[in-house]
């Protein structure tokens, strides 16, 4: 019988056969401990709570939105290690040891993010639902690639829904963001 460990995820040697068997966190809570905007912070959790539910609900970072909860609208778009990922489908589990940043760690003190900063003067929100997320995964484009395209700024978003139909604007926004850090 594999060894369980109900404090961590990672493969244990079974006893008997030498063979490396996943092991099983719960029943109940365990405690997890992340990098939130970085700041270290201890949940208990039940281990299929999802990382939008433990932003949201017990640390209090309501800017990253639950849309679907299904991964289709990217409302909950953060970054893991610098990379965009869907909040509702992450396991908050899976987040450990990674660095979580939310639209709320963005800035830099009182100093917008450039996309944050083109978003406002582009006039890329209405409601302002949708805006975190594609704020999100804007910014993660122009880290990634100061000089991105109209072509890598659509596929950036492709999978983000914003009913209010700002596109045109978000991507003025996030080509105005790029110039300005690519310079």
């Amino acid at each position: 019988m594999a060894k369980r460990n109900n404090h961590s995820n990672t493969a244990v040697l079974d006893a008997e056969t030498g063979v490396a068997a996943a092991q099983t966190l719960g029943p109940g809570t365990v405690t997890l401990s992340l990098s939130v905007n970085g700041r270290a912070v201890s949940v208990h959790v039940d281990p299929a709570t999802t990382l939008v539910e433990v932003l949201r609900h017990m640390l209090g970072l309501t800017g990253t939105k639950v849309g679907c909860d299904r991964g289709a609208c990217s409302a909950c778009t953060v970054w893991l290690d610098g990379e965009v990922a869907v909040s509702c489908m992450t396991f908050a589990l899976d987040a450990r040891g990674k660095k979580i940043t939310t639209i709320e760690g963005l800035a830099n003190g009182e100093k917008l993010h450039p996309v944050q900063q083109a978003f406002i003067e582009h006039d890329a929100m209405q409601c302002g639902f949708c805006t975190p997320g594609m704020v999100m995964s804007c910014a993660a484009l122009v880290e990634h690639n100061p000089k991105c395209t109209l072509d890598d700024v659509k596929l950036a978003v492709s999978g983000h829904l914003c009913r209010c139909g700002t596109y045109p604007n978000i991507f003025k926004a996030t080509l105005a963001a790029a110039k300005g850090a690519g310079r």
